[in-house]
Parts: structure tokens; sequence; C-alpha cells
């Protein structure tokens, strides 16, 4: 399935961003690099369980925003304009929405 897929990408990219921001970035870019890549490896996981229980959007919601809020973080680290950060809350609101609607889902 190509959200599991893009999951297991999506952690690869976070431990990536992670160990650059430890080691070879400095200041802001470092901690920019370091936030993005411990969202993004959390929801990289979280995404894969709720493919595991069949709960497909949350999932997508979980690649798709951990992609931008971690994206935008990263954008940043590596010079875009830090009007990019205006965009880091979108991610973290379908973040917010995945788990949202996890929890919906396990109302059972």
């Amino acid at each position: 399935m190509i959200v599991a897929i893009l999951a297991a990408l999506s952690g690869a990219l976070a431990v990536a961003a992670g160990a650059f921001g430890a080691h070879g970035a400095h200041g802001e870019a470092a901690e920019w690099l370091k936030t993005g890549g411990h969202y993004q490896l959390i929801h990289a996981v979280a995404a894969l369980v709720a493919v595991r229980m069949e709960a497909r959007g949350p999932a997508w919601l979980f690649v798709v925003g951990g992609a931008l809020f971690a994206g935008t973080l990263y954008l940043m680290a590596i010079g875009a304009p830090r009007w990019f950060g205006a965009i880091t809350p979108i991610g973290g609101a379908l973040l917010i929405g995945g788990w949202l609607w996890l929890a919906w889902r396990l109302r059972g």
C-alpha cells in the first residue's frame, strides 16, 4: 500500500534530517532539523500502526501532516525564506487531526 511505503520513506528521511541536525548543522537550523526529524519519525511510526489497524485516513494525515510540518522546517534549515514557517502549523493541524480521527475510530 502506498501510504505504508510513504511512511517508511518518511521515517528514513526523519532519521537523516535528525542526524544532520545533530552533527552537521548549527544554531537555529540544527534545532529545526532536530524538531522536524523528531515529529516526522513519530508520525511515520504512527502511520504504519494506523495502516496495520486499517485506519487509512489517519495514516494519510500522519504522512501528509508530517511532510508539511517537518518539510517546512527542513526547507528553512537549508535557507528557504522564514515565511515557510507559516505553513508549518498546517502540518501540525493535520497531525492533530490524524490523532483525533484515530481516537474516533477506536471509540468502539
